[in-house]
């Protein structure tokens, strides 16, 4: 059964995107459209009037097959996460919902857990990009993890710990790798203070915010040309040394989007 989500945001004119109902509302991994349209509905305000969100280069998204937007992360709480999806959502393909890729605790937290997935994030396994890319869908990716979440406010906009496994997953399954900048995420929401010891439901620490809200800092969103790696084989995902060659291609492609981005922001306050 295809399900659509009929009341997404977007131009009047898109088509809803494509909704595999696996029963009971739901998809495999508990997408719920109506959920997601609620919630977008609520966070529009936040993305257009509090955080005024402006993008570029969006147009360069591939509206079809399999893509991974690679981005910069930062912030106690994932909003520079929630800020990308509505600009993918309301700016982007209407063919596709974005799945953002969450760390494997993430599904473990009560309530929250459930209802990020019926916002379409998923647990960051194999299995579960595997099956999303196969059916050509839209992953959002962090390979700082929690490690960019915990970077300190000295160390904004300089990329830390780097996981290669978006790099393997474009590999073995022929998907676009796009860079997104996130520009104004890592001033809003610094973490004043990670308490290590407190690692409830398997987070590896609990953040302490400089401040109890997000501040509304503009954000600025700069999409990079799709990487491809179609001229290798699939089987190449299983050399590390490829992967790890890829992986570092999309981290120098990054890091100099996020330059052109600050030079970008300054420009606008001369």
């Amino acid at each position: 059964m295809n399900t659509a989500m009929a009341d997404a945001p977007g131009p009047p004119s898109a088509a809803s995107p494509p909704f595999r109902d696996a029963g009971h509302g739901y998809d495999l991994f508990g997408l719920r459209p109506a959920t997601l349209s609620r919630a977008v509905a609520l966070g529009r305000p936040l993305y257009e009037h509090y955080f005024r969100v402006e993008s570029r280069g969006i147009e360069t998204m591939p509206a079809s097959g399999p893509v991974i937007v690679v981005a910069n992360h930062s912030g106690a709480l994932p909003v520079d996460g929630a800020m990308l999806c509505l600009d993918l959502l309301l700016r982007s393909s209407p063919t596709r919902i974005p799945r953002a890729v969450a760390d494997r605790f993430v599904p473990l937290l009560p309530f929250a857990g459930t209802l990020l997935a019926r916002l379409g994030v998923v647990a960051g396994t194999r299995a579960n990009a595997r099956c999303l890319l196969e059916r050509g869908e839209l992953l959002v990716v962090f390979p700082e993890g929690v490690s960019g979440v915990a970077k300190p406010f000295r160390d904004r906009y300089r990329l830390q710990d780097w996981t290669v496994g978006h790099a393997e997953l474009a590999l073995r399954h022929h998907a676009a790798v796009v860079p997104a900048a996130v520009i104004g995420a890592e001033e809003s929401w610094p973490v004043a203070l990670r308490l290590r010891g407190a690692r409830l439901f398997g987070a590896p620490y609990l953040p302490v915010p400089a401040s109890p809200l997000p501040l509304p800092v503009r954000y600025h969103i700069h999409y990079g040309e799709p990487i491809r790696f179609e001229h290798l084989p699939a089987e190449a995902a299983d050399d590390p040394a490829i992967v790890a060659e890829c992986a570092a291609r999309v981290r120098d492609e990054l890091e100099e989007l996020i330059e052109r981005g600050l030079g970008a922001r300054r420009g606008l306050f001369r």
